[in-house]
C-alpha cells in the first residue's frame, strides 16, 4: 500500500473562494438534472416505439458525435476562455433538453427529432467535458486543488445517489417529459452562475488546429504515467460496460430479482460518495499508483458474478470497487492539473475522455455476443482479467511509481 504523506499545515478550503463556490453550485445543479435523464429517456423512447433498437439509436446519436469531437473540444477549451466555452455548451444543452421535454409533453414524440437533438447535445458535451479541469484549476489556489476536486467528486456522487429516486418520482407523478424540463432548467442555472465565475486563463499561440492537436498528444506521450494509466482507465470503462450489460439479467436470474439489482446500484453510488469523501482527507505520497491500485478492485464484482457468488458478497464487492473509483477521480484530476501545463490542460484531458468513452461501446457490443456464445461467465472473467492486469500493471511503470505528491 503506498505510504501517505504526513499531515501538513491546514489548507484554505476551496469553498471559501467565491468563484469555485459558484462553479460547484452550478455543476451540482446540472449533475442532478443529468442524473434523472437515463431512466426518463429509456422509458420515453421504449414507450413511444416499443423498440430497444430505437433506444440504441438514440443513445448512439449522443455518443458518436461526442467521441468524434472530443479532441477538437480540447483544442477549443485551451484556445478560448474555458468559462465562455462551458457557458455556451450549457445554453446549447439547455435548449436540447427543453426540445426533448416539449416533444414528450406533447404526447406524440418524434424519434427522428429526439435523435437529431441528441446529436447536438452529444456534440455540445464534447466541448463541455474538457473545460471541467481548467475551470477547477483556474478558480482555486494550487494547494487546494485536491480538496476542490474532492468536492466536485462528492457533488457527482451525491447526485448519483439521489438522482434515480428523483427520476422515479418525476416519471411516476408528472411523466418523463418533465425530467427533461428539469435538466434544461439545471443547465440554465449553471450557465447563469458561470457568468459570475472568474477564471485565470493562460493564452496559447495562434496555430492551426492540427498543430494544437499534435501538441496536446505530445503532452500525453511525454508522460508515461499518464498514457499507461489511460490504458487502465479504458479497460475499466470497457469492463463497466460488460457489467452493466450482463449484470441486470444475472441479478434477475440468480441474485434475487429487480430489488437485488436496485440495491447493487445504490450501494455502488454510496461507495462512490465514500471514495470522494476519502479523497478530501487522504494524501497518498504516490497518488497515481494508489489511485490505479484502487481502480483494480473492479475485478472483484466481475469475478464474483462469474462465479455465482451470493448477492451480499457481490453487492459488497461492487460497493468497494466504486469506492476505489470515487477515490481515484479527485486524486487523478489533481495530479493532472498540477503536472500538465495550464495552456494544454483541456487538450490533454480530452484524450482521457476519448479513450475512456471509446472502450464503452466496445464492451456494450461484445458482451452480449460473447455471453450468447459461451455464457456470461466468460466475458465477465475476461473483463476482470483485463481491468486487473491493466491497472495493476501500471505499478511496473517507472513514471507511475516515481510520481510524488507535491
Amino acid at each position: 500500500m503506498p505510504a501517505l504523506t504526513a499531515p501538513g499545515p491546514p489548507v484554505r478550503h476551496p469553498l471559501r473562494t467565491r468563484s469555485f463556490r459558484l462553479l460547484l453550485t452550478g455543476r451540482t445543479f446540472s449533475l442532478l438534472g443529468d442524473a434523472v435523464i437515463p431512466a426518463a429517456l429509456a422509458l420515453a423512447v421504449l414507450k413511444a416505439t416499443g423498440s430497444t433498437s430505437a433506444l440504441a439509436l438514440v443513445l448512439a446519436c449522443a455518443m458518436v458525435p461526442k467521441l468524434l469531437l472530443l479532441p477538437l473540444g480540447g483544442v477549443v477549451g485551451d484556445r478560448f476562455d474555458a468559462r465562455t466555452v462551458a457557458l455556451a455548451t450549457d445554453l446549447v444543452r439547455c435548449a436540447t433538453q427543453l426540445v426533448v421535454g416539449v416533444q414528450l409533453l406533447g404526447g406524440t414524440p418524434s424519434i427522428a427529432v429526439i435523435a437529431a437533438v441528441e446529436v447536438v447535445g452529444g456534440a455540445a458535451g464534447a466541448f463541455a467535458a474538457p473545460t471541467a479541469s481548467p475551470l477547477v484549476k483556474g478558480t482555486v489556489p494550487a494547494e487546494a486543488l485536491q480538496r476542490a476536486n474532492a468536492a466536485m467528486g462528492v457533488a457527482h456522487s451525491a447526485t448519483r445517489v439521489g438522482g434515480p429516486a428523483l427520476a422515479g418520482t418525476l416519471i411516476l407523478t408528472v411523466g418523463p417529459g418533465w425530467a427533461f424540463v428539469l435538466d434544461a432548467a439545471s443547465f440554465a442555472v449553471s450557465a447563469a452562475l458561470l457568468t459570475a465565475v472568474r477564471v485565470e486563463r493562460v493564452k496559447i499561440p495562434h496555430r492551426s488546429v492540427l498543430a494544437d492537436l499534435r501538441e496536446g498528444w505530445q503532452e500525453v506521450r511525454n508522460r508515461d504515467w499518464y498514457w499507461t494509466s489511460l490504458i487502465g482507465h479504458s479497460a475499466w470503462n470497457g469492463a463497466a460496460a460488460v457489467l452493466m450489460t450482463l449484470g441486470p439479467a444475472i441479478a434477475l436470474d440468480r441474485l434475487g430479482g429487480e430489488l437485488a439489482w436496485a440495491v447493487f446500484l445504490q450501494v455502488g453510488a454510496i461507495g462512490l460518495l465514500l471514495g470522494s469523501l476519502a479523497a478530501d482527507r487522504i494524501r497518498p505520497r504516490r497518488p497515481i499508483l494508489a489511485a490505479n491500485l484502487g481502480l483494480a478492485t473492479y475485478a472483484l464484482p466481475l469475478l464474483l458474478l462469474a462465479a455465482g457468488a451470493p448477492a451480499p458478497l457481490v453487492i459488497g464487492a461492487y460497493g468497494l470497487a466504486q469506492t476505489g473509483l470515487g477515490f481515484l477521480t479527485p486524486v487523478w484530476e489533481t495530479a493532472v492539473q498540477r503536472a500538465v501545463p495550464a495552456h494544454a490542460l483541456a487538450r490533454v484531458t480530452s484524450y482521457d475522455w476519448l479513450l475512456s468513452f471509446a472502450a464503452m461501446p466496445l464492451g456494450y457490443a461484445l458482451a452480449p455476443l460473447a455471453a450468447s456464445a459461451w455464457g456470461p461467465g466468460v466475458p465477465l472473467v475476461v473483463a476482470a482479467v483485463a481491468v486487473a492486469a491493466c491497472c495493476l500493471g501500471t505499478a511496473l511503470v517507472p513514471g507511475v511509481r516515481g510520481f510524488r505528491a507535491e
